[in-house]
């Protein structure tokens, strides 16, 4: 019986210390914050991300213009920037989302050259889905983006 304790003990311990984000647990649920408003190009970034058994399972970032259409669809916007910047949103929105995923981290999230401004976006839309995440605050956060 005693056997069956500890396993059960350390097994919750494990899980307790795999569901924190900077010292506070995530509480399972769908999480949303986005930009407060639509930037020079008429886009809204946003952040979502799914979380269980305290751990962050999915996340999505992209941005939407008035109509709702996705950023990273954008075949015309991607081929442009391509040209001038050497990425474009379905390359840097993938790649900062795996990032967050896989580090469980907003913090430890790199930049990658050529979206230096949406990675600052990025990361001021993450930090808040966290805090959303910790306090199990489920509604779309709006969020005024600060150039950094």
């Amino acid at each position: 019986m005693r056997r069956i304790l500890a396993i059960f003990l350390a097994g919750g311990l494990l899980a307790a210390v795999s569901c924190r984000e900077n010292g506070a647990l995530l509480r399972d649920g769908y999480y949303t914050a986005e930009a407060m408003e639509f930037d020079n190009f008429g886009w809204k970034e946003f952040v979502s991300i799914s979380v269980n058994n305290g751990r962050i399972t999915s996340v999505e970032y992209d941005a939407k213009n008035l109509s709702g259409f996705i950023k990273s669809w954008d075949m015309d916007y991607m081929r442009l920037m391509n040209a001038i910047d050497g990425t474009y949103p379905n390359e840097y929105t993938r790649f900062y989302g795996e990032q967050f995923l896989t580090k469980q981290d907003a913090a430890a999230v790199d930049a990658l050259t050529g979206a230096t401004t949406s990675y600052h976006s990025f990361k001021q839309l993450a930090a808040q889905v966290i805090l959303n995440a910790q306090t199990g605050d489920a509604p779309v956060s709006l969020v005024r983006l600060t150039d950094q």
